[in-house]
């Protein structure tokens, strides 16, 4: 049974989220502050997804995300007040793997919890290979892990994804539509903002462990390659 942790300070959608997820077979915890909810996910080691609240006490959600992102890849679904198109940049440009805003369908929810369940648990293709290597970066698909010049790559799922299907197809030339629609397994609605945000945070974390290379090329109107 996977465990999701609830980081919600309204008592009563806290309560909500929690009952309707135990009665679709999830175990569930709650925190109800963001230093709890930072405590609690270093701590627990068998969490499978956090589902987190950006207007806490204590410590907001955007620095909960942010500590969190130092430490561990667990997925984290946003549910926010916050409505604003920038919210959901900033959120997901810190690690974010979806963003939901207030107030949403518990049946919403739950599809998006199991779409990023299943992006989790199913990055690999399974072709044979268990590694990946392009450059400095190695992919080991045995783990869902990366590194650049043998330090750890700290990346989201969606990020892992999109590296993983580059260097399965070193050659390819993706449209924003062919990423979206391979790594979201959703409908492409034009939807420039998330590819593009994702892009910039995988280029800045290759960067940082490799200043020198330059490992994604934008092709102006169509898309994004590997460098040559």
């Amino acid at each position: 049974m996977k465990k999701i942790l609830i980081v919600e300070d309204d008592k009563e959608i806290n309560r909500l989220i929690c009952d309707y997820l135990s009665d679709n077979a999830f175990a569930t915890l709650s925190a109800e502050n963001g230093l709890d909810a930072v405590r609690m996910i270093r701590d627990e080691n068998d969490l499978s997804l956090v589902i987190l609240d950006l207007m806490l006490p204590f410590q907001s959600g955007d620095n909960v995300l942010k500590k969190v992102r130092e430490f561990s890849d667990i997925p984290i679904i946003i549910v926010s007040a916050k409505s604003m198109v920038q919210s959901k940049i900033d959120a997901i440009r810190m690690g974010a793997d979806d963003y939901i805003t207030k107030p949403f369908d518990l049946d919403e929810l739950l599809v998006r919890i199991e779409a990023v369940l299943r992006r989790y648990g199913n990055n690999a293709v399974n072709d044979g290979r268990t590694s990946l290597t392009y450059k400095k970066l190695v992919i080991d698909r045995s783990n869902s892990s990366a590194t650049v010049s043998g330090e750890h790559l700290s990346l989201t799922v969606k990020e892992y994804a999109i590296l993983e299907l580059m260097l399965l197809n070193p050659k390819k030339l993706f449209s924003k539509s062919n990423l979206f629609e391979s790594v979201w397994n959703e409908p492409y609605f034009n939807d420039d903002t998330t590819i593009k945000v994702h892009m910039s945070n995988i280029r800045s974390k290759l960067k940082k462990l490799d200043p020198d290379e330059e490992y994604i090329e934008t092709v102006w109107g169509m898309g994004y390659k590997l460098f040559d």
